[in-house]
């Protein structure tokens, strides 16, 4: 009579065990979908392949993220992007706050021109405790979890029609720039032409001369073989810097076990390293590796580029006021800081 006790007892200990592990499991999708602008072959794709794969290693596959390059995931819209993620559609997210603009205003504080002018401004910036934290308040309350923070690296302008020298040089030029009204206003006040369209739908534009320029990290313009689609000329301006934010949709964050979350964000954190290393070297390298290729490159002098700075201080102004501020002026207490360091 014991001896069946006992059993009964057992069995019912283990089936108590047993369905938590169930219940758990199922809270563990088999995949989690990442989008990218991207592929691995850029630095900003490379860094969400880092990240999936410590993630997969450091769960033992417990969570299994996979990349989709190309903004895939939003038929090639990286600006749907952060939608998506509310949407269900996307869990992770590796990419740049700009792009957003239009979802998650308040995200877009490291772009306005020239907030942050050198990497010794941005690292302080990342560095401080205060500001990360009131930032990553703000995707939290966006709808996703900040795990990491890398850098998609300086944007610089290249053209099929002559260099460029001075604001008054883009006069006239039709410039493919990424879904934000700021940056649109930027050309627009130089005298460009700005024109809206995603990654996926720029390089057949340059191909075709739809349009006769683009802003992006020379590392891009690299990788993408931008010299093949007539771009000749490059002016290396360093006018915005903005950052590669790591994020997990609240959805799936809060499923996960605390240890899992710990791991994913150690993950995240250590991807972001890796990946600013990568885009540093490849920043230090850039000009010489796009001059090689024929490709003509401008770097302004500091009285060129103060005047590429006073240009742009209208715009700045007016979207310092509109996104947010508050936190913009603590970035810039902290970059004039660096400075005088």
């Amino acid at each position: 009579m014991k001896r069946r006790i006992f059993l009964k007892s057992v069995a019912a200990t283990a089936s108590t065990l047993a369905f938590p592990a169930i219940a758990i499991g199922q809270q563990y999708k088999a995949e989690y979908k990442m989008s990218t602008v991207v592929p691995p072959a850029f630095a900003w794709g490379k860094g969400g392949e880092i990240f999936a794969n410590l993630v997969r290693e450091r769960t033992n596959g417990r969570i299994n993220i996979k990349q989709y390059p190309g903004s895939s995931l939003v038929q090639g819209d990286q600006t749907r992007e952060f939608s998506a993620m509310r949407q269900g559609i996307i869990d992770v997210l590796c990419g740049a706050p700009i792009n957003w603009y239009s979802t998650v205003r308040d995200l877009a504080v490291f772009t306005l021109p020239f907030i942050t002018p050198d990497h010794k401004a941005l690292d302080a910036v990342l560095a401080n405790k205060a500001v990360m934290d009131e930032y990553f308040g703000l995707v939290r309350n966006a709808g996703a979890e900040p795990v990491g923070v890398g850098e998609t690296g300086f944007r610089q302008i290249s053209n099929s029609k002559r260099p460029i020298i001075k604001p008054d040089d883009l006069k006239g030029i039709k410039i493919r720039v990424v879904g934000s009204p700021m940056y649109g206003e930027i050309m627009s006040t130089m005298g460009a032409n700005p024109t809206f369209m995603s990654w996926a739908d720029a390089q057949p534009a340059l191909a075709s001369g739809a349009v006769d320029a683009q802003e992006n990290p020379l590392e891009v313009f690299l990788a993408a073989k931008i010299n093949t689609l007539g771009q000749k000329y490059v002016t290396k301006w360093n006018y915005s810097n903005d950052i590669l934010l790591f994020a997990i949709a609240n959805d799936a964050w809060k499923l996960w076990s605390a240890q899992d979350q710990g791991v994913v964000r150690e993950a995240g954190r250590d991807a972001a390293k890796q990946q600013i290393g990568i885009v540093r070297k490849l920043f230090a390298e850039d000009v010489d590796r796009v001059r090689a290729l024929g490709v003509e490159v401008h770097i302004p002098t500091p009285a060129e580029l103060e005047t590429w700075q006073i240009t742009t201080r209208r715009v700045y102004a007016r979207w310092k006021a509109q996104v947010n501020p508050g936190l913009i002026g603590k970035i810039e207490q902290v970059v004039e800081k660096s400075r005088k360091a």
